[in-house]
């Protein structure tokens, strides 16, 4: 079996492959659902020697099988957001270690130590539902920041403004991490002009706005904020790793996590860098259950290994792709 360490300690390309290609027979070997869809597109352990040629699990499968890698007891489920009568995902999972080593590790190779920040989380969408792994995230980033401060933010917008006014004028490091359509009616409330704050959206508008460009959006946020980049996260119920961008919309992976962009009308071939794609992730971190999944994103792969997100695909269709959902 994996430990969480040997997947968080990979430092380079080489490592990566090979530890991916060892998941790879590990999930064929373990997980039920996988190794059908596996089957289905006869690829198997005996032909696939290079990550290219590996299946990719279509993300809807998370709504109807039980995409798990592992027979141990499962100890928490994180469950997507939806509207009343929608199908949502469900990510069964039966180790935190590897979330909990998995976003820690994340975070301090891109920001440093957790405890340097104070850690605001205004996440109102999140906290009204049960199962949120962002919740889980952030609260573990409250509880690790070791700052009073920290803390979580429903509907006070006012209490909230006063404390990030006050903190960001002592010098504190902030980390504000909110979803996007909260941060949008955090601004209309009140003009800032932050020196020490990093402003994380997470996404989403939820039903409450209309959706908006990334660069009117984040236009709109640097003003409002008085910074001059926006961060991101990119990161899904599915998945147990996070991608992180300092600002443009440009993403970059820990080590343990990578995209590829596949063909939109083929979904077993893949696109040149530059060129928009399917999004397909890699996260190893994603052991008990798989860590091969196509999304239902579109964006762009650079040369340097970093990434954009475009988009959805129309009706959320991965075409070429959807044996066995159901």
């Amino acid at each position: 079996m994996f430990k969480p360490e040997e997947i968080i300690q990979i430092q380079t390309k080489k490592e990566f492959h090979k530890i991916a290609m060892k998941v790879f027979r590990f999930q064929y070997e373990n997980n039920p659902v996988y190794q059908q869809f596996c089957n289905l597109l006869e690829r198997t352990p005996t032909n696939v020697k290079t990550l290219v040629d590996v299946p990719f699990l279509p993300i809807q499968f998370f709504k109807s099988k039980e995409v798990l890698s592992s027979k141990d007891p499962i100890k928490t489920t994180f469950t997507s957001s939806g509207t009343t009568g929608m199908v949502t995902s469900k990510h069964h999972v039966t180790d935190l270690s590897f979330y909990e080593e998995s976003f820690r590790a994340a975070f301090s190779h891109f920001y440093g130590n957790i405890e340097d920040y104070v850690v605001l989380a205004l996440l109102p969408s999140y906290l009204e539902r049960e199962g949120s792994s962002l919740i889980y995230m952030a609260e573990d980033f409250i509880n690790s920041s070791n700052h009073p401060e920290s803390g979580f933010y429903l509907h006070n917008y006012e209490e909230l403004s006063s404390k990030l006014i006050d903190l960001d004028q002592q010098g504190k490091n902030i980390l504000l991490i909110g979803v996007t359509y909260a941060l949008l009616d955090l601004i209309e409330l009140n003009k800032f002009d932050l020196k020490n704050t990093i402003i994380m959206e997470t996404g989403g508008m939820k039903g409450r706005r209309k959706e908006m460009i990334r660069e009117e959006l984040h236009k709109i946020l640097c003003d409002g904020f008085g910074v001059n980049k926006i961060h991101s996260e990119y990161g899904m119920t599915e998945l147990l790793s996070q991608g992180y961008s300092f600002g443009d919309g440009i993403f970059e992976c820990p080590p343990w996590m990578d995209i590829l962009t596949r063909d939109p009308e083929d979904a077993l071939t893949y696109v040149e860098e530059g060129k928009t794609g399917g999004v397909n992730v890699i996260d190893l971190a994603n052991i008990n259950s798989c860590s091969f999944i196509a999304t239902q994103d579109l964006g762009k792969k650079y040369s340097d290994g970093t990434f954009e997100i475009l988009g959805r695909f129309d009706n959320s269709d991965i075409r070429g792709c959807n044996l066995m959902v159901v």
